[in-house]
């Protein structure tokens, strides 16, 4: 970690010091919480990942458009968000098709579609068009497993995004949707869903960092000022949105895995490198960090993140979530890096109940495999220990 970063875990604690004084003297003081810490002795520390967000620079492509004889409605880019967005982005995709002027064709129901990607995105695509009775659909992709959106972490919050101004406006509409989606499913309100969002309190440094501002007052109840003890001596002044929403990643791939299959939407395991290979007249292209080539779109970049599983943790001392940014730095492959903390009560597929918790993560724009950049691993878990006060 940084020197830039220890100094601000110092300065945090003093400010928290402060502003406990100073809303105690406006007769307001802050809730205190207390939250144990995690164990992040090597025995309680899982697997080690490394993940490729597909960010768009100035936004996710979200348009219909028409190349030769087929008709392509794009939706990839999401950076970090695709959970986050996935319902609401396919949603939204998915109406800008149907409202063309090729709704007549597709009046008819049984009219042949194609989606290009399996993750989130390609899933969620599937789920809405089938909800909307869409029955003749087959999804393409060269890999089902162990995709990004299998091990993403599960906050809903809009992360990774290059967005333009003009674009946020229906971004923050898109997370709007999506929120009430994962709601309906926390509050058991979605039959095809049996489990897969939580209610959680969810913490962060300030309203700004959240990134959940635009859903005050219209799908969320507005944020708290806290002080977090974790009972070492360490406190942290954030804010708290009690009303936040943890999406169980791996509950929830393998729901929509289960709701495709039931409803006999086909999966055809086959790399797509051009549109002209696919059959059918109607493409989703979801293909995230594919539609570099596939799309011919060089303003999609991978962006790595670091992640660490946790184990052998006390379950009911997991049920929150925490994001803060440190700071921007270099990597060891001499990478610019934004680095940051967060955990959530992540779970593996298969794992045990006591196998929950990840911590990440890293930001890096064109990281790749050949610069896996594994020394940031090291220094997430140094941040997580500081953050706690264990170190």
């Amino acid at each position: 970690m940084s020197h830039s970063s220890r100094r601000y875990f110092l300065q945090s604690s003093a400010v928290g010091v402060a502003a406990l004084i100073g809303n105690s003297a406006l007769g307001s003081t802050p809730d205190i919480r207390k939250i144990t810490p995690p164990n992040f002795n090597d025995a309680y520390l899982g697997q080690r990942i490394l993940c490729y967000r597909p960010m768009r620079h100035g936004s996710p492509n979200l348009s219909v458009v028409k190349e030769g004889n087929k008709i392509i409605a794009h939706n990839y880019g999401h950076g970090g968000s695709g959970w986050t967005l996935g319902p609401g982005s396919a949603n939204y995709v998915n109406e800008l098709l149907i409202n063309t002027q090729y709704a007549m064709d597709l009046a008819n129901k049984a009219t042949p579609i194609a989606i290009i990607g399996v993750g989130v995105i390609g899933l969620f695509t599937a789920y809405d068009l089938n909800k909307r009775g869409f029955s003749n659909i087959t999804i393409y992709a060269d890999r089902v497993d162990s995709l990004t959106s299998h091990n993403a972490g599960g906050l809903l919050a809009p992360v990774s995004m290059d967005n333009s101004p003009e674009m946020q406006v229906t971004i923050d509409r898109i997370g709007v949707e999506a929120y009430r989606f994962y709601d309906g499913i926390a509050k058991n309100k979605n039959k095809d869903f049996k489990g897969g969002a939580l209610i959680v309190p969810t913490y962060f440094n300030n309203r700004q960092d959240s990134g959940l501002e635009p859903y005050v007052g219209v799908v969320m109840q507005p944020a708290k000022e806290v002080i977090l003890d974790f009972g070492n001596g360490t406190t942290r002044p954030m804010v708290v949105y009690d009303d936040g929403i943890y999406m169980d990643t791996a509950t929830l791939m393998g729901e929509l895995h289960q709701y495709i299959k039931a409803n006999k939407i086909k999966i055809v395991k086959k790399k797509i490198n051009s549109f002209a290979e696919v059959q059918q007249k109607f493409i989703f292209n979801c293909s995230g960090l594919g539609s570099n080539q596939l799309a011919n779109d060089a303003e999609v970049v991978p962006v790595q993140g670091h992640l660490i599983m946790l184990k052998n943790q006390i379950p009911q001392n997991m049920n929150y979530m925490i994001l803060v940014y440190f700071g921007e730095g270099k990597t060891e492959a001499n990478q610019k890096v934004k680095r940051s903390f967060y955990i959530f009560p992540k779970r593996l597929a298969n794992s045990t109940p006591k196998d929950i918790g990840v911590i990440g993560g890293t930001f890096i724009e064109g990281g790749n495999p050949n610069m896996p950049n594994l020394k940031e691993f090291d220094l997430l878990l140094k941040g997580a220990k500081e953050f706690y006060g264990l170190s």
